[in-house]
């Protein structure tokens, strides 16, 4: 199957996910998952601790093994690839995940931290790894002077911004944020949402966002899926899913939010419609 522009970028169909609780017994996490996201697209997974939201999110990724279903990217299967294949894949799929400091090497430098997935993938970059780490901080915003020190000499969202570096540093076509920013304060959740948004803009890459909070993902996220108990129970355009939940679980979780300042709504939309336009003309 060839990929082009008409081909999802992704494609998740019957996603199961069992795991071993006895001899005899069997628990599933996830449940016939199943999703498209195409490219420049950002998907936010929601749901309440346990719906199986970062177990999708870690199959997507093959950090784990799905136990039946398929995932396609672009427009091939990558469900069983194993070796060199399976690297390749995820030299295209890179995960931030939640906490910046236990998911990043406390014994290495932030050189090091984001060089390793060049090494990994034994790319050869132009001017060598610690210019291309350079120019990654300089990117996420952090200034590149400081690539010698170790990630606890810097602050939550700082840190983050190391994972979000080491993660962009081969390129890839999808990032996966597993709760990214939960674990960040409000005011800096917003900084790290808006360099996500703008790196988005730069690249051209894909998110799968992955949060509890519905507040966030609908800063972030044009389209939206609902997990409850392991299986999707609904997804759908962003506006469509908070506006006019059809789910009454989906309806449950929306009741929890804040409500939104509706100066700020009417800026995010003329935003996202300025956005659209824009890559529609490129």
């Amino acid at each position: 199957m060839s990929f082009d522009d008409h081909t999802p970028l992704l494609r998740v169909q019957n996603l199961v996910k069992e795991f071993k609780q006895s001899a005899r017994k069997q628990f599933r996490a996830v449940d016939d998952v199943g999703f498209d996201l195409s490219q420049r697209e950002t998907l936010g997974v929601v749901g309440e601790s346990g719906s199986g939201k970062s177990t999708t999110a870690r199959m997507v990724a093959r950090l784990i093994d799905p136990t039946s279903g398929s995932i396609e990217f672009q427009g091939e299967d990558v469900t069983t690839r194993t070796g060199a294949a399976l690297r390749h894949f995820r030299g295209n799929v890179q995960v931030v995940f939640q906490d910046p400091y236990s998911s990043l090497n406390p014994r290495h430098t932030v050189e090091q931290i984001i060089s390793a997935p060049l090494r990994y993938q034994g790319r050869k970059v132009s001017g060598g790894y610690r210019k291309a780490v350079k120019e990654a901080m300089d990117r996420v915003g952090l200034n590149p002077d400081h690539s010698a020190r170790h990630p606890m000499q810097f602050s939550g969202g700082q840190a983050q911004r190391i994972g979000i570096a080491r993660a962009l540093a081969v390129e890839p076509k999808l990032v996966i944020c597993d709760e990214a920013v939960s674990a960040l304060d409000v005011s800096v959740q917003a900084q790290v949402l808006d360099l996500l948004r703008d790196l988005q803009r730069e690249h051209d890459f894909s998110y799968i966002f992955v949060a509890h909070d519905l507040a966030v993902v609908r800063q972030i996220a044009h389209k939206v899926a609902v997990m409850s108990a392991g299986r999707l129970v609904e997804q759908g355009p962003r506006d469509a899913i908070f506006d006019n939940p059809q789910h009454e679980y989906t309806r449950t979780l929306l009741s929890a939010v804040p409500r939104i300042n509706p100066e700020w709504e009417s800026a995010r939309k003329s935003r996202d419609e300025g956005n659209l336009t824009a890559s529609s003309g490129n």
